[in-house]
């Protein structure tokens, strides 16, 4: 993830960097770490007993309006992006935008079509909903939501509605749900939004502790997380319990069945619930199904197969296309 305040050739270069950066964690630790670029890949890394590292880009602004440059991110291993981030760029709309393109722009079709042939996974966290559908209509593999959670729940732009959770699963994608507070409390929602002030004074506290300290985009998450926490904890903001994921996990369950349904997390800079503090709580989220009563052939597909599935009918599109055309 690069900052969507850089774009152009800034912003690709530093997607290179950290592209780098994992390929050489993978390359310094390899009796851990696994660079996976296929759904098979990564199922051998698990039987090896490594971690599977997948590389993505979150933003289309990265690939800097030039398609050469998607493609060589495709050849060193990224393997699924978001078209956009919290700001639009010049070729599609944000949900954290106002909208300039009505949706994706030609230019971002041509990025959709591209993205297909080099079997790049389509994630539409981010996205307007005409972005959204523009790319499902553009699109011809599935496509996956990879942090979002239910706007029925919780009436955030950021989250999908139920129309979108339908037509993502009617073409096989995958909404993986989301733990950021924001998205899944329809109640702290709503007191952020009665008191802004709240949300001023934690800006103003992060700017003060980390502006001009060489610290960058990663104090500045610290420290907000902490500075909600504090918040929470003095009553000024209401307490989020991670059984909320449940919730949103169980909803898009009821509405598009369980083989379209996953998990999104967001650790890397958000808000989390009380009780899911890092990965080590994951084991709550399978219990908490099984008490629901949950089969663990759906629970399985929940924690990661559906994902899988995606990853390799994209491969399965992307080898047609490139034969197709190879023709």
């Amino acid at each position: 993830m690069t900052s969507p305040a850089c774009t152009g050739p800034e912003a690709a270069r530093q997607a290179l960097d950290q592209i780098d950066a994992v390929r050489e964690a993978v390359r310094r630790h390899p009796a851990d770490l696994a660079l996976a670029t296929t759904a098979a890949e990564v199922r051998e890394a698990r039987k090896q007993g490594k971690i599977a590292a997948l590389l993505a880009l979150e933003g289309g602004h990265m690939i800097a309006n030039d398609l050469s440059v998607l493609r060589s991110f495709a050849a060193l291993g990224v393997r699924y992006m978001t078209l956009t981030h919290s700001v639009n760029d010049e070729w599609a709309d944000s949900s954290g935008d106002k909208p300039v393109h009505n949706g994706l722009t030609d230019f971002g079709k041509d990025v959709v079509r591209e993205m297909n042939r080099l079997g790049v996974i389509m994630d539409i966290s981010h996205v307007s909903d005409k972005t959204f559908y523009d790319a499902l209509e553009t699109s011809k593999a599935p496509m996956i939501a990879s942090h979002s959670s239910c706007r029925a729940l919780c009436d955030h732009p950021r989250n999908m509605t139920d129309d979108m959770i339908k037509a993502l699963a009617a073409k096989g994608g995958v909404i993986q749900i989301n733990y950021y507070i924001a998205f899944l409390s329809q109640e702290f929602r709503n007191a952020t939004q009665a008191h802004p002030e709240i949300q001023r004074q934690i800006d103003e506290e992060v700017k003060k502790l980390c502006e001009g300290k060489g610290k960058g985009e990663a104090c500045q998450l610290i420290e907000g997380n902490r500075l909600v926490r504090e918040a929470v904890a003095q009553g000024k903001l209401p307490r989020v319990g991670w059984e909320k994921i449940i919730e949103h996990i169980d909803h898009a369950v009821k509405l598009v069945g369980a083989d379209h349904v996953g998990l999104g997390s967001d650790f890397d800079g958000s808000d989390v619930p009380y009780g899911m503090d890092d990965v080590t709580h994951l084991p709550q989220i399978t219990e908490a199904l099984l008490r629901k009563g949950y089969s663990e052939s759906d629970i399985r597909k929940i924690l990661g197969e559906n994902t899988l599935r995606v990853m390799a009918e994209v491969e399965r599109v992307s080898r047609e296309l490139n034969a197709a055309k190879a023709n």
